[in-house]
């Protein structure tokens, strides 16, 4: 499993989600570009045109931004990059990309790697998707309310017209990841998807499959991530003349999902680095009166409470059969405390990754001391009171002591172990952050102007981070380094792309020198 993530090298938190504003230019005073939607293709020599220009038209007539398709051909070995040289040639918003190697995910890796628009969609070449839900596809991501958005062929309100086979085989891998990954998206593998380029930034060098896994893997970590994912019920017609070897694909996928449900369980994957800044999420903020996530704490720590209490209770009399009430006391809360506190630490408190997890469990020693201590007590005092006590008599105590030590354990768990993450997640602010500003652009404490980090002043916002006009005109403040303009070599390729704010019409050179 891919860990590295090259493009998020140096930066802690995605930037807050900005509305994405409409009629803006460029410095020729070309709308800006929005929208790239990739279109994979292999050996679709008979249905690329079709597609290509029936898209196109949708798009022209309806889409209100600037927008281009890019036609990613994966090795076809027929006259399919023929085909698209000469749509590239026709049609202006029209450009192709050859890739050597097969792979659907390969391709949208690679195209949406080195695009300029601010939101990257895709859709099958065959287009079995009515084209009426590509705008509300990607508004929520125009609009800045949600960092994904797929197409839904299961959702209530879709309209699908395929074969029971099909059908029986989506449902089925559908359940498949409900139950074994979690997953709350209903559909994985829909042709029609949309992703704001920051985030594909952060989430796509950690996608490891290259073939048609790649959806479902893409989702499933933006999910656990804490991503808003936006789900549009589509019109949906089978093409009976689809090349998709479906026992071969379940296989792959069923690969797939064992590799990622493996990955997350033991954290090896940087979830963090795709977390929003502080105060992005409503949740974020403080409700006088009402407790932070206190009310989905209590019932987290209650459910592990009580499968750690029945496996404590377990172990006590597994230990007792060869040794004393004391020792297996002991031991048994030993190994129930280990896995209370990792159990708390990712399902109570939402805390992934490896990162702490040594200090967590340190902490959550002492407070098995302390229920130690409280538990251990209780048997001391039955065995002076009566010596000759039975071991279900024992168990009882042991059951009030421990929810005696349950209550301590949560207060201390909650206010010491994992404290709320508003601590870490202002830690995460650049320490060069100016504190923010009034109307006039001073700062309450002081009056001064704030200044940014690399010496120019500019207008911050409440996390350190210049508002997009500001950005425009300041090509130093490029959210994920270099300049507006100047292409960025990813690491270990001779492949430049541009910024997120830089100048779409840097795309069009690379295009020409390609």
């Amino acid at each position: 499993m891919r860990t590295d993530n090259p493009w998020s090298a140096g930066t802690s938190a995605l930037p807050a989600r900005q509305h994405l504003p409409a009629g803006t230019v460029d410095a020729h005073g070309a709308p800006v570009l929005v929208l790239d939607v990739v279109v994979p293709v292999y050996n679709e020599e008979k249905d690329l045109e079709t597609c290509v220009r029936r898209l196109h038209e949708h798009l022209t007539r309806t889409f209100p931004y600037r927008f281009r398709i890019t036609i990613a051909d994966n090795a076809s070995t027929d006259t399919t990059p023929l085909v698209a040289s000469r749509l590239e040639a026709l049609l202006p918003e029209v450009v192709s990309y050859r890739l050597e190697q097969k792979g659907r995910g390969r391709a949208l890796r690679t195209v949406w790697s080195r695009s300029g628009a601010p939101v990257l969609a895709y859709m099958d070449v065959d287009l079995s998707t009515d084209l009426n839900a590509l705008l509300p596809l990607v508004a929520p991501l125009i609009s800045g309310h949600s960092d994904l958005a797929i197409g839904s062929r299961l959702a209530r309100s879709a309209r699908v017209v395929r074969g029971s086979k099909r059908e029986f085989v989506s449902r089925s891998y559908n359940l498949i990841l409900r139950s074994s990954l979690s997953a709350r998206f209903s559909d994985a593998q829909c042709g029609f998807k949309a992703i704001r380029r920051e985030v594909a930034e952060r989430l796509l060098p950690m996608v490891e499959d290259t073939g048609w896994f790649f959806d479902t893997e893409m989702l499933v970590l933006a999910e656990r991530a804490g991503l808003r994912i936006h789900e549009v019920p589509v019109d949906w017609v089978d093409d009976p003349d689809s090349t998709v070897h479906i026992v071969k694909t379940a296989t792959e996928d069923l690969k797939g999902v064992w590799r990622v449900g493996r990955a997350l369980a033991v954290g090896a994957l940087p979830l963090d680095r795709l977390s929003r800044p502080f105060g992005d999420d409503p949740r974020d903020r403080t409700v006088p009166g009402v407790p932070r996530g206190l009310a989905r704490q209590l019932v987290g720590f209650c459910v592990v409470g009580v499968l750690s209490t029945a496996v404590y209770l377990a172990l006590y009399s597994l230990f007792r059969l060869g040794v004393g009430p004391q020792l297996a006391n002991a031991g048994a809360l030993l190994v129930s405390a280990v896995a209370n506190t990792a159990a708390n630490r990712r399902l109570t408190f939402g805390v992934r990754g490896r990162g702490g997890a040594v200090r967590h469990q340190a902490q959550g020693l002492v407070v098995f001391a302390i229920g130690l201590a409280l538990t251990s007590g209780s048997l001391a005092a039955l065995s002076t009171t009566a010596p000759s006590t039975s071991h279900s008599t024992e168990v009882a105590v042991l059951i009030a002591a421990n929810l005696a030590a349950t209550v301590l354990r949560f207060l201390l768990l909650r206010a010491w172990v994992f404290p709320e993450r508003r601590a870490d997640r202002a830690a995460s602010v650049p320490t060069t952050a100016p504190v923010p500003t009034t109307a006039d652009g001073r700062t309450p404490a002081d009056g001064r102007t704030p200044v940014h980090p690399a010496g120019h002043p500019a207008p911050f916002d409440a996390f350190g981070t210049a508002p997009r006009a500001a950005r425009r005109a300041a090509p130093h403040a490029a959210p994920f380094g270099g300049s507006r303009t100047a292409p960025i070599t990813a690491p270990g390729t001779d492949d430049p792309y541009t910024d997120l704010y830089a100048d779409p019409y840097a795309d069009d050179e690379l295009r020409n020198a390609r």
